[in-house]
């Protein structure tokens, strides 16, 4: 299971409200980044075999693969003073790099 915090999801539903309705959230990992693996975000319509979750409201799609390295990860969105946007705090992450966006 993946958690929004209300303050992501207000600004995903924002988001959304500009997109294709038929899509949902879609959370990833990509191999990249400076330590191994990148999260990523978009809107996409459901493939075979996504696990699909609902936290605050908002439904959301992740490939299985995935999962297996987001599982328990709660995602937040810091628009304050020195906010970096979307954060993925993840307890299944070993190391996570300065920017915040990449782990292993």
């Amino acid at each position: 299971m993946i958690h929004l915090t209300p303050e992501a999801a207000v600004q995903i539903r924002a988001l959304h409200a500009k997109q294709d309705p038929s899509t949902l959230l879609r959370v990833l990992i990509e191999a990249g980044g400076c330590s191994g693996f990148e999260y990523g975000m978009s809107f996409d319509s459901r493939k075979d075999g996504d696990l699909e979750f609902e936290s605050q409201g908002v439904r959301m799609l992740v490939d299985p693969a995935s999962h297996a390295y987001l599982d328990g990860s709660t995602v937040h969105f810091d628009d304050g003073l020195h906010g970096k946007g979307f954060e993925v705090r993840n307890p299944n992450a070993t190391s996570t790099c300065g920017c915040g966006k990449s782990f292993s």
